[in-house]
């Protein structure tokens, strides 16, 4: 087999395991993680570069059916964008629960009408192994899969053979990219993912998705990183929330985003945030762009 190269979507409801995948695919973090779902917001490429090949993956936000507000419905378009102009689908399930919202994205796949490859998600939740073997005949009546994958994300169980499939299907071709870039987002993107990763994890089930993060300073200083990003939220109470009692939350998020941007970025990082109201910016297509989310 020659050098193979190509686009790669990475597809699925919320909370299937998509951005874990990709992590560990590149082998090293790219996409935050929680367990929270959607906390994938926008579109984000992850470059795999091997001595037989190159495997360009986009990882999107989890398709849902319902639209919900403003913010839902700009997710939803960023993956759906996405079927439109790969190579190839993957298709990430959880191998323990199949839903509504999966039948509705298999059919977005048959629509676009592109080759696609079946990863059956969190097999080591599953019990005995052979509960899987009627699963996978059940997928295959529905769709003429290339292959079906079972793996776990979280352990990097069969991630080798995921990628050695995935090359195998993508056509004869030079490198999209440098081979020792990573990603196309900017630094900027990368550190303010970070902060609302931090953030995501430590509270409550609601408040993360009413808050995004904006890097405001971004510069280089006597070998440190000066980093200055604003936290917005949509209420006062929200904002306190956030700060936590005698602004205990706020440092704790700030001394975590810190330590993985050090190791990202490979340098000394000054890290200062601030938390500002904007009410209803989740909600307003208008304000949208403004935090970053274009369509």
């Amino acid at each position: 087999m020659g050098y193979r190269s190509g686009m790669v979507a990475i597809v699925g409801r919320p909370n299937v395991g998509k951005s874990t995948l990709l992590n560990h695919c590149l082998g090293q973090k790219l996409s935050i993680t929680s367990r929270k779902p959607q906390t994938t917001r926008h579109q984000i490429m992850g470059i795999y570069s091997a001595e037989n090949g190159q495997i360009v993956f986009i990882d999107t936000p989890g398709m849902h059916q319902q639209q919900g507000r403003a913010l839902n419905r700009y997710m939803n378009k960023a993956a759906t964008a996405s079927l439109i102009g790969v190579d190839l689908v993957v298709w990430v399930v959880d191998a323990t629960n199949h839903t509504d919202d999966d039948d509705w994205i298999l059919d977005r796949i048959k629509k676009a009408d592109l080759p696609c490859i079946l990863v059956l998600n969190k097999i080591d939740c599953v019990q005995e192994k052979t509960q899987l073997l009627p699963k996978i005949d059940a997928y295959l009546k529905r769709y003429p899969f290339q292959e079906i994958v079972p793996i776990s994300a979280l352990k990097s169980e069969n991630i080798d053979v995921l990628l050695a499939s995935i090359l195998e299907r993508l056509g004869d071709g030079a490198p999209l990219f440098p081979e020792d870039q990573l990603t196309d987002k900017s630094e900027r993107f990368l550190a303010a993912e970070i902060v609302r990763e931090k953030l995501t994890r430590s509270l409550g089930q609601e408040l993360p998705y009413a808050l995004t993060v904006a890097i405001e300073q971004f510069q280089e200083e006597k070998n440190c990183l000066h980093i200055g990003a604003v936290i917005w939220v949509e209420r006062d109470s929200q904002k306190a929330i956030v700060i936590g009692k005698q602004g205990r939350r706020l440092k704790q998020v700030g001394q975590d985003a810190r330590v993985d941007m050090e190791k990202l970025f490979a340098e000394k990082v000054f890290l200062q945030l601030w938390v500002k109201v904007k009410s209803g910016w989740s909600d307003d297509e208008n304000l949208l762009p403004q935090f970053g989310y274009h369509e």
